[in-house]
């Protein structure tokens, strides 16, 4: 079915950071296929500014659900104001209750969605996900209805001019050392996806003593850990702990030779800025769907049957061994590193 010129379609995806970018080659495609329509994408207020730029939405909302958008009252708030625009098409490509209940509140009469989503008897149109795939492939999905999907694009973000002058600044010192720089991300929002301090450490030493520059790169509540870090590798490599919102982390990882980090949303950002890559999973697989899909990508990984323990890992170890982070060798690691330079080479 094609839409009319000028209608305004609704993209919801207030799920974490990286679920945002796994959106975005979803948001490629609707942007090719209703090339006339006013997109606009709903995210949480920590996604806003990463989405700012990206050429496929024309606006951004914002859904404040952990503060004013919270609760009943919230969202019933939320739910007028949209109402107020008159989207007549919604994708929901977060899964959630509230992401259904709000598209209803909002009166938008074609609300597509996943068949096992918890709110899927609110949409109007219902279609699989199947979970061999990819996430980004499993979002295209929401394009079912209107025609063959096609070839999937990669994740992309448009960069802040002023996030790549601070950034440009933030990298000064590294990058006068003339060094390969490497980006170091050793933060997760769960514990059991967090390779060890220690082994970070490690890392960034053999990496130094390789000829890299190492930067350490955390959100501001990571700060602790990449002093940690920095002080257990001998105050080897840059530390930007703290030092970088999310659209300035984008412009750093950008210029990065390599990136290497845990399953969390520096991974994510650093494929869809392009960067060669090591992903290191500990409590997840790749396999789950949410894994860097680039072709200049490394995993790193231990072989264990009781992985993976969650969709998102947890703040213990079920067994109580944290094996799956313990047992990753930073010699693994290092190696992995050297290949994912020589796939972009």
């Amino acid at each position: 079915m094609s839409a009319p010129s000028g209608e305004c379609i609704l993209v919801v995806q207030t799920g974490f950071l990286g679920d945002v970018v796994l959106t975005t080659p979803l948001l490629q495609v609707l942007r090719q296929r209703f090339p006339e329509a006013e997109v606009t994408l709903l995210v949480t207020p920590a996604a806003a500014p990463l989405m700012a730029h990206h050429p496929a939405v024309d606006r951004v909302e914002i859904d404040d659900k952990r503060g004013a958008d919270r609760g009943l009252r919230g969202m019933l708030a939320l739910g007028r104001r949209l109402r107020r625009r008159r989207y007549a098409l919604a994708l929901a490509a977060h899964k959630s209750w509230r992401t259904g209940a709000l598209l209803l509140l909002a009166g938008i009469p074609r609300r597509v969605g996943f068949a096992g989503a918890p709110a899927a008897s609110l949409y109007t149109e219902r279609v699989p996900r199947p979970l061999a795939l990819h996430d980004c492939e499993r979002l295209l999905q929401l394009m079912r209805p209107f025609g063959a999907l096609g070839t999937t694009p990669q994740p992309s973000l448009a960069l802040d001019q002023e996030a790549c002058r601070q950034a440009h600044a933030l990298l000064a010192p590294a990058r006068a050392t003339g060094r390969p720089l490497a980006g170091i991300c050793p933060g997760s929002v769960w514990r059991t996806k967090r390779w060890p301090a220690s082994a970070y450490a490690e890392l960034v030493r053999r990496l130094e003593a390789a000829g890299y520059a190492c930067v350490l790169l955390g959100s501001p509540d990571e700060r602790e850990l990449t002093r940690l870090v920095h002080e257990r590798a001998d105050g080897r490599g840059l530390d930007l702990g703290g030092a970088t919102d999310l659209t300035v982390l984008a412009a750093v990882l950008a210029e990065m030779s390599v990136v290497v980090s845990n399953d969390s949303a520096p991974m994510h950002l650093a494929t869809a800025v392009g960067v060669p890559q090591v992903a290191i999973f500990c409590a997840t697989v790749p396999e789950q769907g949410y894994g860097p899909r680039s072709e200049h990508a490394q995993i790193a990984q231990t072989d264990l049957e009781c992985r993976p323990c969650g969709r998102h890992g947890a703040e213990r170890c079920p067994r109580g061994t944290d094996d799956c982070m313990e047992l990753i060798r930073v010699e693994d690691v290092a190696v992995a590193v050297e290949r994912a330079r020589a796939l972009a080479a």
